[in-house]
């Protein structure tokens, strides 16, 4: 009787091996795609030498040392990938993976986000990194994942002041004066509460509305201050420390949730640690940059007695009230119960 033996082997070959075959050269496209690094855009709108620049680069330099052939961080600084106005968008469409907005940007996706903006709410920074740590503002942190927008940590870029051509004692010194703010329905209502007008420009604007009179003031940290106001004149800060200006470090829910565990884990344990540098330097940042700004001799720094300051407070307070119904009591409780007076 003839061996079934070759056949069966010649049987084997054609149901299994060239099928095997066929679907290796099918597949290998998609294995030499895997095998390419996962490439984040990180992008913004400030400078390097910003908190939040130095904090994008730091962030690079350490995927690129501990990820190297896995992960590829692009920082475009100064919107040169993408502006203010634009961002979020290109976020939600993948078009870049991670930026670092001011909290006014989401007000739109999360609401209680707006806690943030309120005016004289925090005493001081420490008082807003206690805040960050309780359980109220890491919940705020996750709030807009269902949206598309996974929240990964508070970047801190210090007190806001505000600057103008004009000398800012009091809330009467402000009346009819126009200042940049960024889009916010908090800040509005925060200058409206002094008789003042808010204009609502990106960034990049503000130095070319000083310059043609659209607005007369601005409001943001030293450091921000100093770079927008490159080249120019500001003739006047008033050290006011009235809000904060916080970023959230954020990143597109589905790109983010695609990463490998492993290789997100490592990205999560970076993000941490660039998060502590930036928060514990962004003080250190705004100090020299304050220095800097009054050596220049162009600005002249205004300084409120406790009384004065105690003025500005009391007109913008009511803006508390205002946005309660929409930002929760509950967490405008937690915010203030991080001050120690």
């Amino acid at each position: 009787m003839p061996s079934l033996f070759p056949v069966g082997v010649n049987v084997f070959k054609s149901l299994v091996v060239a099928p095997f075959a066929a679907l290796v050269l099918t597949l290998s496209p998609l294995v030499a795609q895997a095998a390419e690094p996962i490439v984040i855009k990180f992008a913004h709108v400030v400078g390097d030498d910003t908190p939040k620049g130095k904090g994008a680069l730091l962030f690079q330099t350490l995927v690129r040392q501990r990820l190297a052939g896995k992960v590829d961080v692009e920082v475009y600084p100064n919107s040169t990938l993408v502006g203010d106005a634009d961002e979020m968008q290109a976020l939600l469409d993948n078009k870049v993976q991670m930026l670092a907005p001011s909290l006014s940007k989401f007000i739109e996706y999360s609401p209680k986000l707006e806690v943030f903006d309120l005016p004289f709410l925090f005493d001081d920074d420490a008082a807003v990194a206690r805040f960050q740590k309780r359980e109220a503002s890491r919940d705020l942190l996750r709030s807009m994942a269902g949206r598309g927008i996974y929240g990964l940590a508070y970047w801190n870029n210090g007190l806001k002041q505000l600057s103008a051509n004009q000398p800012l004692r009091s809330p009467a010194d402000a009346v009819g004066l126009a200042f940049r703010i960024q889009p916010s329905p908090v800040l509005e209502a925060q200058f409206a509460a002094v008789d003042a007008k808010a204009v609502r420009l990106p960034f990049s604007e503000v130095s070319k509305a000083m310059q043609s009179g659209t607005v007369q003031g601005t409001e943001g940290p030293w450091s921000n201050i100093r770079g927008q106001n490159a080249g120019l004149k500001q003739s006047y800060v008033t050290e006011t420390n009235h809000g904060v200006l916080n970023y959230m470090l954020v990143t597109n829910s589905e790109f983010w949730t695609s990463i490998p565990f492993a290789v997100r884990s490592e990205l999560e344990n970076i993000v941490l640690e660039v998060t502590q540098t930036v928060n514990a330097e962004a003080a250190a940042i705004n100090q020299h940059e304050r220095e800097q700004i009054l050596a220049s001799g162009n600005t002249t720094l205004v300084t409120l007695t406790p009384e004065q300051r105690q003025a500005w407070r009391a007109k913008m307070q009511p803006v508390w009230k205002s946005f309660e119904a929409h930002i929760g009591a509950d967490i405008m409780r937690a915010a203030l119960a991080v001050n120690r007076r």
